[in-house]
């Protein structure tokens, strides 16, 4: 197993949870679902397909959470009963604001493209597809695509009662342009 590529860590990691998933009825690749100032789902496969591919569905556009990213997002749910666990696309460029998430810890799992995080206090990190990064409960954070890529990442944390995430202000657009 020592030999395994990340491209296949993340097929075997995509399997488990397709597997896991089915009880939650899957999700569904919302191809067709476009918003105003969306590029269309294909465009968006077309363009991760010439850096890592993409394993889990697009999803439909991020409209509800626009205020809080710099740019385009779609959102793929994958569970939502006591674990949240969904694939988020971060069009180029886009990046969320700095949040804290109360009640719980967020893990991210890079699948494709190229993106960063970075925890209050601390420098930026980079997030490549097979890049596992923890963001402990109460920490101030941000995470996104790079400058010029786009990015993938699951997205894996407790959801329901005493579970929240407090939206802050954007991150310093010359910090994220410092940014390779």
């Amino acid at each position: 197993m020592k030999n395994w590529t990340k491209k296949m860590k993340l097929a075997a990691l995509a399997g488990i949870l397709a597997a896991g998933l089915t009880a939650f009825g899957g999700v569904a690749d919302a191809a067709e679902a476009t918003a105003e100032g969306y590029p269309a789902v294909e465009e968006v496969k077309a363009e991760l397909g010439k850096e890592a591919g993409t394993i889990f569905a697009i999803g439909a556009p991020n409209v509800n959470y626009d205020k809080y990213f710099t740019g385009k997002t779609f959102l793929a749910p994958l569970a939502s009963d006591k674990i949240g666990v969904a694939n988020v696309t971060f069009t180029k460029g886009t990046i969320n604001h700095w949040h804290i998430h109360h009640g719980t810890c967020q893990i991210l799992v890079g699948e494709s493209g190229r993106g960063y995080y970075q925890i209050w206090g601390e420098e930026p990190k980079e997030i490549l597809p097979g890049t596992v990064v923890t963001i402990p409960e109460g920490t101030k954070h941000w995470h996104g695509a790079g400058p010029n890529n786009m990015m993938q990442h699951l997205s894996v944390m407790l959801s329901g009662e005493g579970v929240s995430t407090e939206w802050l202000e954007p991150v310093d657009p010359a910090e994220y342009a410092k940014l390779k």
